[in-house]
């Protein structure tokens, strides 16, 4: 392993969608970064003197939330809290006290159809809140980035899970960074779309699969298995089908509905919160899709879902509980 978490190596090859395989950096990053390549980001805020270790979870006991700290002015779901770092540290401290299990933090909108953000840009949102969240809570932070240089510093900066909506597809290094930092890995299913954008938000109207539920579940173990091969451990790796990524709201509902098809012995998360899968269902904007969203989640636990990712977390805290209480022995 280099400095800076990134082992050298060799860009490898492209993947079947067109991605970047086997980019593994190192001294030539580092040293690119150090000489200034990076030199107009701000400092990485040191929360602690060395990266929280891994979060632990009794898998099955119960349905854990996960609650969304959007740092974006342009997030789908009307919550993205801009440059106001403050704002958003409070919004994450007030989800925990809501009793949100994890914080996902996140720099860049993943709506259909969203402009790209710079790497700078990215860094300036997330570190300072991921800082400031670490300095108040305890609470497992997660920083929502498809970029590795993004990923190691809101690891040093007090994250200890990455969440990668591209799985590994986009930025494999950021494999390297989760093993080299002994941080959690979310690997999203996800792939490439023509987006579209209208009243209820964006959607992607045609996703060509053959058999949807076998290649969501076959494309999240083969990139699990690159990840094991870059470091991470078996139990450090969690899969999320990606609702509302690369499928169509169809397909969308076909996923959730055959939930229990996608395990597969690593910890399951789904992220079905104001979806515009919802909307379509209900007619109704992102704001008012929190009865919707209630719904999914209610069936996403007795689905086995093990992890849900929400925006509204005290009402999802009470829809899991009661959802437990019913599908789970001891679920309350």
């Amino acid at each position: 392993m280099a400095r800076g978490g990134f082992c050298i190596g060799a860009a490898v090859g492209v993947d079947s969608f067109g991605f970047m395989q086997g980019c593994c950096v190192g001294e030539r990053l580092f040293a690119h970064l150090r000489r200034g390549g990076m030199a107009a980001v701000t400092p990485v805020p040191e929360a602690a003197s060395a990266v929280p270790a891994p979060p632990r979870f009794a898998w099955g006991s119960r349905t854990f939330v996960m609650g969304i700290v959007n740092a974006t002015p342009d997030s789908f779901s009307g919550d993205g809290l801009g440059d106001d770092v403050a704002a958003a540290v409070s919004r994450g401290l007030e989800q925990v006290a809501a009793g949100a299990d994890i914080l996902d933090v996140g720099g860049e909108s993943t709506r259909p159809g969203a402009a790209p953000v710079s790497l700078r840009e990215e860094m300036r949102r997330v570190l300072p809140v991921i800082a400031g969240l670490r300095r108040q809570t305890a609470t497992p932070i997660s920083v929502d980035t498809v970029k590795a240089e993004v990923a190691d510093a809101a690891l040093r900066a007090g994250a200890n899970i990455v969440n990668d909506v591209w799985g590994l597809r986009r930025d494999r290094r950021l494999a390297e960074v989760a093993a080299a930092r002994r941080a959690v890995l979310i690997i999203v299913h996800n792939r490439p779309a023509r987006a579209v954008v209208d009243a209820l938000g964006g959607v992607y109207p045609e996703v060509a699969y053959a058999d949807l539920v076998s290649e969501v579940r076959a494309e999240l173990l083969e990139a699990a298995g690159w990840a094991e091969a870059a470091g991470v451990p078996p139990d450090h790796i969690w899969l999320d089908p990606g609702i509302g990524f690369g499928k169509t709201p169809e397909q969308n509902l076909e996923l959730l509905r055959r939930l229990p098809d996608l395990r597969t012995g690593h910890p399951l998360l789904v992220g079905p919160s104001r979806k515009s899968f919802i909307g379509r269902v209900l007619h109704l904007p992102a704001g008012e899709r929190d009865h919707g969203t209630a719904a999914a989640v209610a069936l996403c636990s007795a689905g086995g879902a093990d992890i849900v990712r929400v925006h509204n977390v005290q009402a999802m805290v009470h829809t899991v509980r009661v959802a437990d209480a019913i599908s789970r022995v001891g679920g309350t």
